[in-house]
């Protein structure tokens, strides 16, 4: 008997949960008018599951509970338990469009930055949006091979980019982001990148002590608005999802 050819098709809608913390600057209230850049920090495997008090444990979450004050909305969703970053892509992109709605957002100051899990996270990201971001900081994190990187990383050559790491990191090796560096210099892609020759895996708590660190990602801009709410980025991700 011969084989029929068939087709399944059907539309699923998915219902997505992410809890996340909320720095607003302290003048935020005092303009109605002023646009604020906005930071998306992804944390790393140690900070998953549901007690949002993990995620204060580094980074920018860390810094701003210690009382240093930042001028930017900072975002720092939780990642669920069990589960991985890179897994959930779509699901942060359609929060920065949440975010973009309810909050007086510079859309062309939207820049993205995460440690260990969180630095692959925002290379699968960055490379899934490029578009969005105006600048990408990454943090002793690699690219899946199996979701196409090394070469993938290349979407990312007009995206301003600064890596860090650690030279005796022996949790992600420092070989993991000299690859993706690699992958981007060969075609010109504008990236900065900072090894910490003494540094094991903690490549993290320099980098966001250092003021410099704030200051070259207020220089970043996007050239013009990136994706409103609603825009290309939230149809892409609400695409997939139903597919």
């Amino acid at each position: 008997m011969a084989q029929a050819r068939m087709r399944f098709q059907k539309t699923v809608e998915k219902s997505i949960t992410l809890d996340y913390l909320l720095y607003l600057p302290k003048d935020y209230d005092q303009d109605p008018e002023k646009e604020w850049p906005l930071l998306l920090f992804l944390h790393g495997a140690g900070e998953r599951g549901s007690d949002l008090g993990l995620v204060k444990r580094n980074g920018p979450p860390r810094l701003v509970e210690e009382g240093m004050e930042l001028p930017f909305i900072v975002v720092s969703p939780q990642c669920p338990a069990n589960s991985w970053w890179n897994l959930h892509v779509e699901d942060l992109a359609l929060l920065l469009d949440e975010l973009q709605v309810r909050y007086r957002v510079d859309q062309t100051r939207i820049y993205l930055t995460g440690l260990s899990m969180g630095g692959y996270g925002s290379w699968h990201l960055a490379a899934e949006f490029p578009e969005r971001f105006a600048a990408v900081v990454p943090i002793c994190g690699a690219g899946l091979h199996f979701f196409g990187f090394p070469a993938r990383v290349q979407v990312l050559r007009d995206v301003p980019i600064w890596v860090f790491h650690g030279a005796k990191d022996e949790v992600v090796p420092l070989r993991e982001s000299e690859i993706l560096v690699n992958e981007l210099r060969k075609v010109g892609g504008r990236v900065l990148f900072t090894v910490y020759p003494e540094a094991g895996h903690d490549a993290w708590t320099e980098t966001y002590a250092d003021p410099k660190l704030y200051t070259w990602l207020l220089e970043q801009r996007l050239p013009s608005a990136g994706p409103k709410a609603g825009g290309s980025g939230a149809q892409a991700a609400e695409k997939r999802i139903k597919e």
